[in-house]
């Protein structure tokens, strides 16, 4: 999502003739986009800003202005901790403090094969940990004619591949008046020639319907790749998190989900050292990851986000010594899983959407999202070309070039 957004912010501003600066130091207009979705992201936005505290002393005249989910409602708060920052504005909003007669956002200007399409902003969950609704406010869905015409002008501009970006997608649609859902967006993203593939991201168990899996099952152009967040094992945990879901529950979504989708890859996220989990509760939510067995993992150490249900209600009382042995845990356990699912695809044909390239490598990704690097003469982004697999890790592929189909 802050990707999505700082294309599209950078794109507006080059609108009004500013070129993008070589180095900080250099630049009249600088614009931070903040995550704060974890202790950690929020305290590396807060050393950006005072990395920049010098160059405003010794350069007065520079603009700094802050975006995402930093800035909330207290506004005046913000201003009194930060007095160098000039401009402060909400994630996804128009920077009026820019003219432009042009329409906003502006797409990017150049874009690569791949390009992400925010459908909806915010969220009407409210997890106990969780900040962004009180960030980034209440559901907000746009209508299917203006995503289907954004997907058309990135077509235009050479894209070949969209993912579709929410807070929480398997939702959308639902606080439009015509009440459209992510199954019917997909179903008519899927018609629109020159598109090769589609993804999405963030979906939420308690909201993913069997329409929207027999959807990714029966569409050509959507991946068999799904991001379904189960966050914890133990139903207790589940409950405090206020997820909406049990683990037998999300076990079946899982069934379903495998059961109806050839080839399915799966990610999921985890919090470990939610306030008073017990050492039995972390291994219901290991025991989950070992029996499911995802392609990916994301865990993250839970840490206080002012402002929650969590903060307010529970004591933090999980020693950050014990919240590190729990994600070291996890980690070991994922890299295993991901080497063995890896490893089944060595000498196998995949096909490859190649994105760009790093050094002497090209890279590029599978319809399931596996990362690959080969080597290679006449290739170009957005080509999609069969690779053989010659090597497996656990974070990548390393293959070589069958044959070539174009695009």
């Amino acid at each position: 999502m802050n990707q999505a957004e700082s294309e599209r912010l950078a794109s507006y501003i080059e609108v009004l003739g500013y070129k993008p600066a070589k180095v900080i130091d250099e630049a009249d207009l600088i614009v931070v986009n903040s995550c704060v979705v974890r202790q950690s992201a929020e305290n590396r936005v807060i050393n950006k800003l005072n990395s920049i505290k010098p160059l405003k002393k010794l350069r007065p005249g520079v603009r700094l202005a802050v975006t995402g989910c930093l800035v909330d409602s207290q506004v005046e708060q913000l201003a009194e901790a930060f007095p160098h920052v000039d401009y402060f504005f909400k994630a996804g909003d128009r920077p009026g403090w820019l003219e432009n007669d042009g329409q906003w956002p502006v797409l990017p200007e150049r874009p690569g094969p791949c390009a992400y399409v925010v459908i909806m902003q915010g969220c009407d969950n409210f997890c106990s940990y969780c900040i962004v609704p009180y960030r980034r406010g209440r559901q907000r869905s746009r209508p299917v004619r203006e995503i289907v015409a954004e997907v058309r002008e990135l077509i235009g501009r050479g894209v070949k591949e969209v993912t579709l970006l929410g807070q929480n997608v398997d939702s959308y649609g639902y606080d439009l008046p015509d009440k459209p859902d992510l199954a019917g967006l997909l179903s008519e993203l899927n018609d629109i020639d020159g598109l090769l593939r589609i993804r999405f991201l963030t979906s939420h168990p308690k909201d993913m319907t069997s329409r929207l899996i027999d959807a990714v099952g029966s569409l050509d152009k959507v991946c068999e790749q799904i991001n379904v967040p189960c966050q914890a094992g133990s139903n207790d945990i589940l409950t405090a998190m206020r997820r909406g879901y049990s683990a037998e529950r999300y076990r079946e979504l899982i069934g379903e989900i495998r059961g109806k989708i050839d080839g399915v890859a799966l990610s999921t996220d985890v919090i470990v050292g939610f306030p008073s989990e017990t050492d039995s509760q972390f291994q219901e939510t290991e025991d989950l990851l070992a029996e499911l067995k995802f392609d990916t993992v994301h865990v993250a150490a839970y840490s206080v986000r002012p402002g929650t249900l969590a903060a307010r209600k529970f004591d933090d009382n999980i020693a950050l010594d014990e919240k590190k042995r729990r994600l070291a845990r996890v980690e070991t356990l994922q890299e295993n899983v991901a080497a063995e699912i890896n490893a089944q695809l060595f000498g196998k044909e995949v096909e490859v959407l190649i994105e760009g390239k790093k050094r002497d490598k090209w890279y590029g990704r599978t319809r399931t999202g596996k990362l690959v690097f080969f080597s290679g003469n006449g290739n170009r982004p957005g080509q999609l070309v069969n690779a053989r697999v010659d090597r497996t890790t656990p974070w990548s592929l390393q293959g070589s070039i069958k044959s070539n189909d174009g695009e």
